[in-house]
């Protein structure tokens, strides 16, 4: 009996609260845009230590944009995300 009790309160995924898919799935797709942005950044600038701490860590992102903004070998400005006005030009 006591076993049983052991293995009911041992559930921690209980504790979580429950995210709707499509939250999940928008922060899936924000730390993807971002590694892929800093691996390209990394491999482009052959910083190998950045690229192999950015593969394995998984920060949703923070490490990827503190990479590009301030330790990449060209630094990227918030006018290189603005896509949309290359576009029209």
């Amino acid at each position: 009996m006591q076993l049983m009790l052991f293995y009911t309160y041992m559930n921690y995924f209980g504790a979580l609260p429950q995210f709707p898919p499509f939250l999940l799935f928008a922060v899936f797709l924000w730390a993807l845009l971002w590694k892929g942005l800093a691996l390209w950044k990394a491999a482009k600038s052959d910083q190998r230590n950045w690229f192999i701490v950015i593969l394995i860590v998984n920060a949703l992102g923070i490490l990827e944009i503190i990479y590009l903004f301030w330790f990449a070998k060209k630094r990227m400005k918030l006018n290189d995300l603005m896509f949309w006005k290359a576009l029209s030009a």
